[in-house]
């Protein structure tokens, strides 16, 4: 019959081999097992029209839950302690106004490679492409490239200058290269002035701590394992968004010198403004962690323990009778 339209007509499509039930069961096995494989969970579901599923099949069904595959975000292992600590440090810092994030120095270092090593770096290519050299990346594992690591410190309306950091940086480079020449002198000229850094071993190192101490230079204490509370990235995005490549370390080093210089006071201002909102959003992610613990678990494990008590003791009269039962059969039949 003819329509005077083009569209086309409604159809059903292709036929699916997953039934309802078994989306659910594909979407809920993977909310309960992040890390389950869709390959697995293939080799155990049956098609509907095949024997079995792909696990082409499993993805697409787990795309429609809105479920996508991802790398997952590494995170610090942190104990009970660690816990506590981190609470209790965004408890007493969350109500922090602006002036008081103005009156600290966050210093870090950065560590800049002439050649990426994190095996992140995707290459697109046509099929029978994968071995030209258009597609192939150079490096040699032995030797060549070059590291560099410098250090630095930020405040809203300071900055320090940029150290580049020569051999090991352990606690004697951290107070000798870096605190005495260029910390104590910039917290002298700003008496307000508070000094931030993280636990870092040469950080912590005793003769560090005598070493600020004796200077009378004030540390603001830093939660352990707390890298999602340090606002001091700028110099790492400027340099490894740099479009043309380093050729050496010197280059290197002076890309970052440069680009540590181009880093406005609006950029500063900003990041550490952020602070607060660091806090805010790290408390509510421990009060959930906290509040899951007790006395919730606790008490369904004791009605756990309970109840497995009482079924060993049901188990156990049980098991008595029967052999009652027996005794008296035994005794009728002789």
């Amino acid at each position: 019959m003819e329509t005077g339209r083009t569209a086309d007509r409604p159809c059903s499509g292709r036929p699916r081999v997953t039934t309802p039930a078994q989306d659910w069961y594909i979407r809920t096995s993977h909310l309960r097992d992040r890390y389950r494989m869709a390959t697995t969970t293939a080799r155990v579901i049956p098609g509907t029209h095949n024997p079995a599923i792909s696990a082409q099949i499993v993805c697409n069904r787990l795309r429609e839950a809105g479920l996508r595959a991802c790398r997952p975000v590494v995170r610090q292992v942190l104990t009970r302690h660690h816990l506590q600590q981190h609470r209790l440090w965004e408890q007493t810092h969350r109500h922090w106004t602006r002036q008081d994030w103005q009156k600290v120095l966050f210093p870090d270092e950065s560590w800049f490679g002439l050649t990426r090593g994190d095996g992140r770096i995707h290459v697109y290519c046509r099929r029978n492409e994968r071995y030209t050299e258009a597609c192939t990346l150079e490096r040699d594992r032995f030797g060549g490239g070059g590291s560099v690591m410098v250090w630095g410190g930020v405040s809203q309306h300071h900055r320090t200058g940029l150290v580049v950091i020569a051999g090991n940086h352990n606690a004697v480079c951290y107070r000798e290269d870096i605190l005495l020449p260029h910390v104590v002198p910039f917290l002298q000229a700003h008496p307000d002035m508070t000094l931030q850094h993280h636990n870092a071993t040469s950080h912590t190192d005793r003769s560090v701590r005598d070493f600020l101490k004796d200077r009378t230079v004030s540390v603001l204490p830093w939660p352990v394992k707390s890298p999602d509370l340090n606002p001091w990235d700028l110099l790492d995005q400027r340099v490894r968004a740099r479009a043309i490549p380093h050729r050496n370390v010197r280059e290197l080093a002076g890309s970052s010198v440069e680009e540590w210089g181009n880093i406005s006071q609006q950029e500063r201002a900003n990041l550490l403004q952020s602070m607060r909102r660091r806090c805010t959003a790290v408390l509510q992610i421990l009060t959930v962690t906290f509040d899951f613990d007790p006395p919730f678990v606790q008490g369904h494990i004791i009605q756990f323990l309970l109840v497995t008590c009482l079924w060993n003791l049901f188990s156990l009269c049980l098991s008595l009778l029967n052999f009652v039962v027996f005794i008296q059969i035994f005794i009728h039949v002789n």
